[in-house]
């Protein structure tokens, strides 16, 4: 994490606390007669208040002190001319736009769907599919020929002929010449949205209604439901099933069954993957795959293998699929979670998901409510004769004289929308591949779209002045991003890079920065009183520490540890009872550890050098720096408090 990411971070944090708790407001103080308010000198105290650690920073004098000089810094940043830099304009609008997600999401229709598709992720469908593909934009003969080629194959369904044998006769999906339009197990976000709530919906063995995707008409059967496996993870030892033209038909099955025999006569799995697995993506890590759930893999009879193992570190016997002979060996099973677990996640699925066409559309909904929106009618019916029959191939071109149409097309409150606005709009809209027919009734959804658009952008244009969290989070952002960039360009750089000045602030200060008694020494401690005698004996010995552990430590068990290096005085890594002389102590037992300790060397109290403590004389030097500043800025900037309003705010906000 970079310390930009640490400060904004941390900053977001106080910034979204405690938002919108006084709307009443007095000027506080000016810095060049800009006026600051009290309810932002309020908020923000408030939502620091139990974040600070420094007692002074609690006090109301100091505090302001505090906040006088935050904002003397902004106001530099902005002589400074900081604002205009292209990566800080960049850095806001990318954050804004983050920002601004949590006011497009509709809480209660995302957390419904969030809830469904939990529910759904309990258990499996296994259906069967039939597709009569027809485009999403087809001309209504098109969609009008497929649909009824769809509902005649339905009535054949419905009345009892056979599902797979109908999918290879009729569907349009390639597979289902091989697989009889069998999908196997799915559950919840493996299908389009459409076509998981007709597997849902759909009672077991019954045929669904007709349903439209993106891909064309379907109808569904459902073979089967049941509880949802989870996920496994696996390692698998592989085969490659010979080819028609290999002259030993048997040798992979051969071969797997001799890898079988190895494992049960006790070689490791992981080694045998890595010598003899074929799947190349997998037999490096010891056969080891990603974890999967049902109907993520191509082969069923794989999964259901995989599944059907119960106790961690179990195999399976050879079995064969239809690419080779494996071995599985299970490492993990991973039930479902709960929802608290998955909420995060599912939302993230909802909104990548076809339902989250719900949320927009609930927007869209409540935005043409908000809004008081009007079309110019006159305008519209010119603007409509220009689009032609190109738009169908993309080849539709604005007239060269298209902004001229500056007439406003459409008035959203008191924005006006020009006519060359929704040029601009159509002629990017021919690479959406919209086939509506006839040409009016395309302009007239290309202009419905057009309207959902600026309603969105009007919307988004004034979140600042229609949610006072909103803008108070936007302005605090804008001004702690610029004093980031200020304080790194004033004070940061500047302590790390002025070695003079930081060597004369060390002189200065050396004192405060001292050692205390410290011991070059080495910690043996065992929770077994033998093997630390072990140990002491052969420390007498001069035996090497390395030598002590290779000895003792044997059979892959632990039963000496150690730690060797320089310790101050009252370090945890020290036995209570050490004493600070060259030597080895007794056997001394804290809790339920006994510790050997050998001093080699005793270092009296001294002086820190710059290197010992530079971090800490850095961070000083720092903060004197930034003091110096602020006292300079005072001197630059007019600052005038108004103190009968601030005893005000103080008896308010200690009462």
């Amino acid at each position: 994490m970079s310390l930009k990411q640490f400060f904004l971070g941390l900053f977001f944090l106080m910034s979204l606390d405690g938002i919108g708790q006084n709307n009443s407001k007095e000027v506080l103080f000016t810095i060049n007669d800009k006026p600051y308010y009290t309810d932002e000198f309020s908020r923000v105290y408030k939502k620091n208040l139990e974040l600070v650690k420094d007692e002074s920073q609690k006090d109301l004098n100091q505090y302001l002190e505090l906040f006088v000089g935050y904002k003397l810094k902004v106001n530099k940043a902005y002589k400074l001319g900081l604002q205009d830099n292209p990566k800080y304009q960049s850095e806001l609008k990318s954050y804004r736009t983050q920002l601004a997600k949590n006011y497009f999401n509709d809480t209660k229709i995302t957390q419904e769907l969030v809830q469904e598709g939990y529910n759904r992720l309990q258990k499996e469908v296994k259906a069967s599919h039939i597709l009569i593909m027809v485009d999403e934009n087809a001309t209504p003969e098109d969609t009008l020929k497929a649909y009824k080629k769809i509902e005649d194959i339905s009535r054949k369904a419905i009345e009892g002929a056979d599902f797979g044998a109908l999918a290879i006769q009729f569907s349009e999906d390639p597979s289902a010449k091989e697989n009889k339009g069998d999908l196997g197990y799915f559950t919840a976000f493996r299908m389009v949205y459409a076509f998981e709530n007709a597997a849902y919906n759909t009672p077991k063995g019954k045929v669904s209604k007709i349903i439209r995707t993106r891909f064309g008409y379907h109808i569904l059967k459902v073979e089967d439901v049941r509880n949802n496996r989870g996920e496994v993870t696996v390692a698998h030892i592989m085969i490659l099933n010979p080819k028609p033209e290999d002259t030993d038909q048997d040798k992979a099955k051969n071969t797997i069954n001799d890898i079988y025999k190895k494992i049960q006569q006790g070689e490791k799995f992981e080694d045998l993957a890595k010598q003899f697995s074929e799947d190349k993506s997998s037999s490096s890590k010891g056969g080891v795959l990603n974890k999967f759930g049902s109907g993520q893999l191509s082969s069923e009879e794989f999964e259901n293998v995989a599944f059907s193992l119960q106790q961690a570190n179990e195999v399976s016997q050879p079995f064969q699929s239809q690419f080779g002979w494996h071995i599985v060996k299970l490492i993990q099973k991973h039930p479902v979670r709960s929802l608290d677990e998955m909420k995060n996640e599912l939302e993230t699925k909802v909104g990548k998901d076809d339902r989250s066409k719900k949320i927009t559309a609930s927007l869209n909904e409540k935005l043409r409510k908000k809004y008081t929106y009007k079309k110019d009618n006159k305008q519209y019916a010119i603007l409509a004769k220009l689009v032609t029959d190109d738009f169908y191939e993309s080849k539709w071109k604005q007239p060269e004289n298209a902004k001229e149409y500056t007439t406003p097309l459409l008035t959203i409150n008191a924005k006006k929308i020009e006519g060359k606005t929704f040029l601009e709009f159509i002629d990017k809209q021919q690479k959406s591949g919209m086939t509506v027919k006839p040409l009016a009734k395309l302009v007239d959804a290309l202009y419905e779209k057009f309207l959902e658009a600026q309603l969105t952008a009007y919307y988004d244009d004034n979140l600042e002045n229609e949610f006072t969290e909103f803008a108070n989070v936007m302005e605090e952002y804008r001004d702690g991003l610029l004093l980031f960039d200020l304080m790194e360009k004033e004070i940061w750089e500047r302590a790390k890079t002025d070695s003079i000045g930081l060597q004369k602030f060390y002189d200065e200060h050396k004192s405060e920065h001292q050692w205390k008694n410290r011991v070059e020494a080495t910690v043996l401690s065992s929770t077994k009183i033998e093997e630390i005698k072990k140990a002491l004996n052969m420390l007498k010995k001069n035996t090497e520490v390395q030598a002590i552990k290779e000895k003792l430590n044997i059979n892959n068990v632990v039963n000496v540890m150690s730690n060797s290096g320089v310790f101050e005085e009252g370090n945890d890594a020290l036995p209570k009872s050490t004493r600070f002389e060259v030597g080895i102590s007794e056997i001394v037992k804290e809790g339920e550890y006994y510790f050997v300790t050998k001093v080699d060397k005793v270092m009296p109290k001294s002086i820190k050098t710059l290197d010992e403590c530079r971090g800490k004389i850095v961070n000083d030097y720092q903060q004197y720096l930034e003091q110096r500043w602020v006292d300079d800025l005072k001197q630059e900037f007019t600052v005038k408090v108004n103190k009968e309003v601030f005893e005000k705010v103080k008896k308010q906000l200690n009462p």
